[in-house]
C-alpha cells in the first residue's frame, strides 16, 4: 500500500470509529436523567487552554477523575457507558481496561479490605468516571474521557474523525495475581516481558547506550502532566490527585507512601537529572538494533499502539522506527524493579513496575506534540474562525 492509500485508509478508519463513538456517546447521554447528564457532560473542546483545562486534566490515581461514575448509573446505563469505552479501544484494549477495573476488587483483598481514601470504599470498581465534552457527531469538536484507578482514556473527534487518543494510560496493581492453573493474571505482561527480552538481547555497546541507570525511578517520569517539557522529573504521589487532601490523616498517608517509594528507588538529584524527560530522546536508537531486535521493538510498540482500533495509531515505517529510542533504568532480571521509555517523533511511551515490591505497574502512551488533540484544534480554529 502506497502513502496515499495508507493515508486514505487511516482517514476512513478515523471516520468510522468516530461514527461509532458518536452513536455510543449519544445513546449513553440519552439514557441519563437530567441530574446525571449535568455531571456527565462538559464544555466543547477548544484550542484555548484555559477554557479547555478540565478536558486536559487527567489522573491515574484513585481520585476524582471528573464525570459520572459507573457506580452512579443503573445497569443499563453502565452497559451503554462500557459500549462507549469499547468504541475507543481494540478488543484486546477493552479486555485489558475491563480487567484493570476489576483489579480494584483484588487490590482491596491484598490490602486487607482496609483502605478507605476518605470514602466508604477506597478500592471501588464503581469509581470510574465518564464524561462527554461537547455534542457528539457533526464537524464541531467533541470528545470523551474515561478514567479511574489505573485507567485514563482521552479522545478527541474533529470534522467527523478521531484526531487524538492520547494520553492513554493502563496500570495494574497487583501487576501479577494468582489464578487457578499455572499462569498468573498479568494485564500488562506483554509490555513488560517484551521490553525485558529486548534489553537483555543487547550487546555491551548497545546496553551502554540504552541503560541510563541501574536503579528504576518510583514512577513514570511524565506523571499526569497535561503538557510535557524538557527537564520534567518524577512527581510526588500526593500531587497526582485532584485538589488537596482536606483530611490531615489522608495527606500524611499519601505523603508517607510517596516518600517511601522515593526512598526505595535510591535516587538522588543526579539520578533524577539523568532520567528526566528531554525533547531529544535518550537511550539507544532503533537504527542501532539488528533485524531481530527491531522485530522485538515492533512487538513491544504493538502492546501500546494496539490498544486502539486499527487505523488510529501511527504506522511506523522503517525510517520512523529508526528514530525511536529505547531508554532503560533498573536491573533486567524477572521480578525486579524496572523502568523504560520509548521515545521518537510524536511518541513517548513510559513503563514502570517498581512499587509494591515490583508488583504495581504503570504504562502510558503519549504524543508530546499533540496530546488531547490541541494541534488539531488549533488548525481547526485557524480554518474555521480566522
Amino acid at each position: 500500500m502506497n502513502t496515499t492509500e495508507t493515508g486514505t485508509a487511516r482517514q476512513t478508519a478515523a471516520q468510522q470509529v468516530a461514527d461509532q463513538m458518536a452513536e455510543a456517546a449519544q445513546a449513553w447521554l440519552d439514557a441519563l436523567d437530567p441530574g446525571q447528564r449535568a455531571v456527565a457532560t462538559g464544555g466543547a473542546p477548544s484550542a484555548d487552554a484555559g477554557s479547555d483545562a478540565e478536558r486536559r486534566t487527567w489522573f491515574y490515581t484513585p481520585t476524582d477523575h471528573g464525570g459520572l461514575t459507573l457506580g452512579a448509573q443503573r445497569p443499563a446505563q453502565q452497559r451503554l457507558a462500557h459500549r462507549l469505552v469499547a468504541s475507543g479501544l481494540s478488543t484486546a484494549g477493552y479486555v485489558t481496561a475491563a480487567t484493570i477495573v476489576g483489579l480494584d476488587n483484588v487490590l482491596d483483598q491484598v490490602e486487607g479490605w482496609s483502605v478507605d481514601w476518605g470514602r466508604e470504599r477506597g478500592r471501588d470498581p464503581g469509581l470510574y468516571y465518564l464524561r462527554v465534552f461537547g455534542e457528539p457527531g457533526g464537524a464541531a469538536p467533541w470528545g470523551w474521557r474515561f478514567g479511574g484507578h489505573h485507567v485514563s482514556l482521552n479522545n478527541l473527534v474533529l470534522d467527523g474523525a478521531v484526531r487524538a487518543v492520547t494520553p492513554l494510560f493502563f496500570g495494574a496493581d497487583p501487576a501479577s495475581s494468582p489464578l487457578l492453573g499455572p499462569a498468573p493474571l498479568r494485564p500488562l505482561a506483554g509490555a513488560e516481558d517484551l521490553a525485558r527480552e529486548l534489553v537483555r538481547s543487547l550487546d555491551a555497546a548497545q546496553a551502554g547506550q540504552a541503560i541510563l541507570l541501574d536503579r528504576a525511578p518510583s514512577d513514570i517520569v511524565g506523571g499526569n502532566r497535561a503538557y510535557l517539557s524538557d527537564g520534567d522529573q518524577v512527581i510526588h504521589l500526593r500531587d497526582i490527585w485532584r485538589g488537596q487532601f482536606t483530611d490531615p490523616g489522608l495527606l500524611e498517608r499519601v505523603t508517607r507512601m510517596g516518600d517511601g517509594a522515593e526512598l526505595a528507588s535510591g535516587y538522588d538529584a543526579a539520578d533524577h537529572d539523568r532520567i528526566a524527560l528531554t525533547s531529544a530522546p535518550k537511550g539507544l536508537p532503533a537504527a542501532g538494533l539488528d533485524a531481530g531486535q527491531r522485530e522485538m521493538l515492533r512487538a513491544l510498540l504493538g502492546t501500546y499502539l494496539g490498544r486502539v482500533p486499527d487505523g488510529l495509531a501511527p504506522e511506523l515505517d522503517d525510517a520512523a522506527l529508526d528514530a525511536v529510542h529505547l531508554a532503560w533504568a533498573g536491573p533486567t532480571g524477572a521480578g525486579q524493579p524496572l523502568y523504560y521509555r520509548l521515545q521518537g517523533p510524536r511518541l513517548l511511551i513510559e513503563y514502570d513496575n517498581t512499587q509494591r515490591q515490583a508488583n504495581h505497574a504503570h504504562s502510558v502512551w503519549r504524543d508530546p506534540a499533540a496530546d488531547f488533540g490541541y494541534d488539531a484544534l488549533g488548525a481547526h480554529l485557524a480554518v474555521h474562525h480566522l
